[in-house]
């Protein structure tokens, strides 16, 4: 099963360290006593803080300059292959630059480092960015995700990460307890040998942490509400991923479930539109009062939907002091300029919701 925005290149496994010589130098280790029974705590505590700081030095070339940047964009794409495919490769080109551009309005400081992103052949629904600000966006999120809103939301998340540097905290944080661990066993040897491909292999395994998911959740939502896209995707994106593949609470232990992250963002569009529109349930409620169920339509579920309808009709009360008439546009339904819904399937007319939503707008 998918692995949910793990960031997996990010850590570091203990064994790994000790075999990189070549990108590190060669430090002591502390030796034990007749039969390794006595170790020398003290001289393994310098050493490991010594081998900590070289290691993070590595990293930290990888992270911050242009260069090492290029170069770790470079081993992702050799290892993990690359989607030729114009089509999603323009889609993505595009979301891109919406999400960046709603960053830049909140976070100028997107444009210092640009990030560097690709789709790579994996069918998992799954992305993350990795020290660098390089991203990689596996193909199926393409096929999960019905649309680009939803898509967004998983790129906003991930340029959260990239924006606060969590992928480098989140090594430090894998060394600062690892290294010394490793080093408190070791009796004889040294670093030996090391490339930015060991380096890349063994940066795959530790996972951020749940705070740090929660601060990238909640950018999010502040990024995709400064582009055009719908925020109520951001909790669309969690009922999608719910119905799919469970509530994962116990197995990403380091990750919130599905469910808290969904009303996480039901509560955050609550908020943003000024306390007029809620959702409980996959039912739109509008000041408090029952608006509509919205039907299945296609591969999205009722609730999903729910969420999207959600989304508008806070827009609505975010930009408006004063809600404007309702009115139905063929089978959408609008306010003033904003499309609330478009009926299908089993929801009633477009003419019959907008008179509803009259009523307790």
């Amino acid at each position: 099963m998918m692995e949910l925005w793990k960031n997996r290149l990010i850590g570091c496994t203990l064994a790994g360290l000790l075999g990189m010589g070549a990108a590190f130098g060669s430090l002591p280790v502390p030796r034990a006593e007749a039969g390794g029974v006595l170790v020398d705590v003290l001289g393994t505590a310098i050493a490991g803080t010594m081998y900590r700081d070289k290691v993070m030095g590595v990293y930290k070339t990888y992270n911050n300059t242009d260069k090492g940047r290029q170069e770790w964009f470079e081993q992702m794409k050799k290892e993990e292959g690359v989607v030729e495919d114009e089509y999603l490769n323009n889609r993505l080109d595009t979301i891109m630059g919406n999400v960046v551009a709603g960053i830049g309005a909140v976070d100028p400081t997107v444009y210092k480092k640009p990030y560097n992103y690709f789709i790579s052949p994996n069918d998992d629904a799954n992305a993350y960015c990795t020290i660098g600000h390089n991203v990689n966006v596996y193909r199926g999120i393409f096929t999960l995700f019905p649309t680009d809103d939803e898509i967004a939301v998983v790129i906003g998340h991930e340029l959260g990460h990239g924006q606060k540097d969590h992928p480098i905290q989140g090594v430090k944080k894998s060394l600062n307890a690892a290294v010394l661990a490793e080093m408190a066993n070791a009796a004889t040897g040294g670093i030996a040998g090391g490339a930015i491909s060991q380096l890349y292999t063994y940066t795959r395994n530790v996972h951020l942490s749940k705070p740090m998911e929660w601060e990238a959740d909640n950018l999010s939502f502040d990024y995709i509400t400064h582009t055009n896209y719908n925020p109520g995707a951001t909790a669309a994106v969690w009922q999608r991923f719910l119905e799919k593949y469970g509530d994962m609470n116990v197995r990403w232990s380091d990750h919130p479930t599905c469910t808290e992250r969904r009303e996480n963002y039901v509560k955050k569009l609550n908020a943003w539109s000024n306390k007029h529109v809620d959702n409980k349930d996959g039912v739109v409620y509008v000041n408090k009062k029952e608006f509509i169920t919205p039907s299945a339509s296609g591969s999205m579920s009722s609730k999903e939907r729910s969420y999207f309808v959600m989304g508008n009709l806070a827009a609505v009360y975010h930009n408006n002091k004063t809600a404007p008439e309702a009115y139905a546009s063929g089978d959408t339904v609008m306010m003033g300029e904003q499309p609330i819904m478009t009926c299908t399937g089993d929801d009633p007319s477009a003419a019959e919701v907008a008179a509803k939503l009259n009523k307790i707008k």
